[in-house]
């Protein structure tokens, strides 16, 4: 028997509209499913008939490692990641486990040098929590994970600082969990140090899932909030305004156009305008 396949899929934030169809079809297609015990519950409706291997949250080396198994063994596996897999999700280390075990990237033998590798994308939590909450992600945007489980702390701080200090809208995955408390309120202290008080920040808790919960707030606000694992928070640059409910980032349009009525948009210096024809 040859060697199988392995699909490396992000099936989106959860909601099966928000599957994308080559993740549906790679789901579909596979013999084995492998994923966080969350994970493979959500895409559970895909997944009939399938061998399942799920785990705990903190056992990723074991679930790259059974993958690869299957798929040497001539199995079609899909390795499954909410968002999209290659952010924060399982594609760098299932590849990681490969090439450990020899694999050239080809696909030419059998066993481990035959596995064929398909990364499937999907629809980000940020992307997800930026579309829940207007456009805040319309300019430039740096994306930080707030969990010191593979990365020191000390690191996690320079990334916020530095971030903060570009006037970046940052995207903050992981933001507190039960052991972590304090590194959230740490994040918000050195963010105040280069942005206004009343910068807006949405706060998007299990996008698109039943427990959806949504808070705009501000940034000297932001911690008054549950923030948890499941939580995403876009916190705004200079420009980011808030208005009707909604979250926005100005591309910078203000700046080159000019409105032909004259007026002035939420959020633009006065006398700078917006033409629209």
């Amino acid at each position: 028997m040859g060697a199988g396949k392995i699909f490396i899929v992000g099936f989106g934030p959860g909601a099966e509209e928000h599957i994308t169809a080559r993740a549906r079809d790679a789901i579909l297609a596979a013999d084995v499913v492998v994923g966080y015990s969350t994970y493979t519950d959500l895409v559970s409706s895909l997944t009939a008939g399938k061998e399942i291997i799920s785990t705990g949250m903190t056992e990723e080396i074991d679930r790259a490692k059974a993958a690869t198994d299957r798929a040497a063994a001539g199995k079609c596996v899909a390795v499954v990641s909410s968002g999209d897999a290659g952010i924060y999700g399982m594609a760098g280390l299932v590849y990681e486990v490969l090439f450990e075990r020899g694999w050239k990237g080809k696909k030419a033998e059998e066993g481990v040098q035959g596995i064929e590798v398909e990364v499937v994308p999907g629809v980000t939590a940020l992307s997800a929590i930026g579309a829940l909450l207007g456009a805040p992600l319309m300019h430039d945007f740096a994306s930080i994970s707030m969990s010191d489980l593979l990365t020191p702390w000390p690191v996690i701080e320079k990334r916020i600082e530095a971030a903060a200090a570009a006037d970046f809208v940052i995207g903050i995955y992981n933001p507190q969990s039960k052991r972590r408390t304090w590194q959230i309120k740490k994040a918000q202290e050195i963010i105040l140090k280069y942005r206004k008080a009343e910068t807006p920040v949405g706060i998007v808790k299990s996008a698109y899932r039943d427990a959806q919960n949504l808070v705009l707030t501000t940034l000297d606000d932001m911690c008054n909030h549950p923030i948890g694992m499941l939580t995403t928070i876009v916190v705004g640059n200079s420009h980011t305004f808030a208005r009707d409910g909604l979250m926005v980032t100005p591309r910078g349009y203000e700046n080159k156009y000019v409105l032909e009525s004259g007026d002035v948009l939420e959020g633009q210096k006065p006398g700078v305008s917006l033409k629209i024809n």
